[in-house]
């Protein structure tokens, strides 16, 4: 049975960070003005309540791992680091203007690229410099992705002492074949280094990232990084499916064939076998793709129903305002998403003439905000309901129509006013995220736009 909703529902689709999906914006009804009145909104809403989170997008790489999606520039040339730490002060700023009072943060967030690609020095003058124009919330959570090959001890102890508790590393895979592949040489002595220097200086949560579906990998593999990677005892796992994009530019997801990629049965049989070795090993899984220990915050953020999912991926706390700095971030204030330009050179050019370095975005409709909450719920708690009126749409009794196959094949429970999704259905959110989705409903695309849900 498996094997064939396996092959019956792998299909491109969305990973729902947001909703609409970003090729999905309506960008001609999208200005910058728009977006900072929605920001201002959010803000005057929000700030006293919850605070805002930052996510600090740090583009640098010293070297290309051919599985990456994500925006980056590689160069050796530390000497960029001081010019983009400035830049994304200069763009804080800009923000900081447009406020009546200082933001209270909750989050802070720094993604890449690779963010140990900066020094001590450099990540302290940056955090420092945001602090300069906030003040701290009271239960603050700063999180940061390390690349277990350069983070060093001291930038460990740094960012502890700067107030971050949690940090995750990139592990993907320990199969050397596989890591040739990625151009991600990086052996398990360099991970456990850093694992244990992290829980000696007290990180309360060390996450690893773990990736299955990656070229030449086999069963065999998948048990042996989780193995390894439960005798260091992560608080919580990225347990992710490879999203093979080749056709984004500026993707470097070559030095492989896609005939070298696990497909589609085979692929799920390291998904169920990884589950599984997890799940004996005490992980408890968490929304989409992830797994956490019961001692773990974002484990007892979904106890409490308070799990939330944005650009930023699963969090243990919500913010209605999300502010995104550096290239190519995207700020979301819950009514709007706005999107930075991926070019560094242009990112430069339009903070050196005092402006925000937005370039796309999507103002919500009431449409939107309503099928937004239907997916959170869905990736968040596995379901979702219509009881509150404000949460019912048009075209949800054609939406449950589409659902009643999944129903059939026992993914999904639909009853008067609920949908739920079933143990069976959990590898499948994806699929049921779809069938709300009526951007995608009522225009196919006509090019290669996703990854397989699979």
């Amino acid at each position: 049975m498996e094997i064939s909703l396996t092959q019956k529902y792998n299909v491109p689709g969305p990973r729902y960070t947001s909703y609409p999906t970003v090729p999905y914006w309506n960008e001609t009804n999208f200005t910058t003005e728009k977006w900072t009145a929605s920001f201002q909104k959010a803000f005057s809403e929000s700030n006293s309540q919850q605070g805002i989170s930052l996510y600090i997008h740090l583009p640098f790489c010293e070297s290309i791992c051919t599985f990456c999606g994500c925006n980056k520039r590689i160069t050796k040339n530390h000497a960029v680091e001081e010019t983009y730490i400035k830049a994304l002060l200069k763009e804080w700023s800009l923000y900081c203007r447009l406020l009546p009072e200082k933001p209270i943060i909750k989050e802070i967030h720094l993604g890449g690229g690779t963010p140990t690609f900066f020094s001590k020095n450099n990540l302290e003058q940056l955090i420092n410099g945001i602090l300069s124009f906030a003040v701290k919330a009271e239960k603050y959570e700063f999180s940061f992705e390390g690349h277990p090959n350069n983070t060093t001890h001291d930038q460990l102890k740094k960012l502890y002492d700067l107030g971050f508790r949690r940090v995750s590393f990139g592990v993907q895979d320990y199969a050397e074949k596989v890591q040739k592949a990625i151009h991600r040489i990086q052996p398990f002595h360099n991970v456990a280094k850093v694992t244990f220097w992290a829980k000696e200086i007290g990180y309360t949560s060390i996450g690893h990232d773990i990736i299955f579906g990656l070229p030449f990998q086999t069963i065999e593999d998948v048990v042996d990084t989780i193995e390894k990677t439960n005798s260091l005892k992560p608080d919580r796992l990225a347990f992710y499916s490879y999203a093979h994009t080749p056709w984004i530019k500026g993707n470097g997801q070559r030095g492989f064939n896609e005939a070298d990629l696990p497909k589609d049965v085979e692929k799920r049989k390291l998904y169920e076998i990884g589950k599984k070795l997890l799940s004996k090993n005490g992980y408890q899984e968490i929304g989409m793709d992830h797994f956490a220990l019961t001692s773990d915050s974002l484990y007892k953020a979904t106890q409490n129903q308070e799990l939330h999912r944005n650009f930023m991926g699963y969090s243990a706390s919500k913010t209605q305002l999300m502010i995104g700095l550096g290239v190519s971030s995207i700020s979301d204030s819950w009514y709007s998403f706005a999107q930075n330009t991926k070019s560094l050179e242009d990112y430069y050019q339009l903070l050196e003439w005092d402006k925000l370095p937005v370039v796309k975005g999507h103002i919500l409709t009431d449409e939107d905000l309503i099928i937004r909450k239907h997916i959170l719920n869905l990736t968040c708690e596995f379901e979702t309901s219509w009881n509150n009126e404000a949460l019912y749409f048009e075209e949800l009794p054609f939406v449950l129509m589409d659902l009643k196959e999944m129903e059939k094949d026992q993914l999904i429970l639909i009853e008067e006013n609920k949908i739920s999704i079933t143990e069976a259905g959990k590898p499948f959110v994806r699929n049921i995220c779809m069938a709300f989705d009526l951007h995608l409903k009522r225009k196919s695309p006509e090019t290669n736009l996703f990854s397989m849900t699979v």
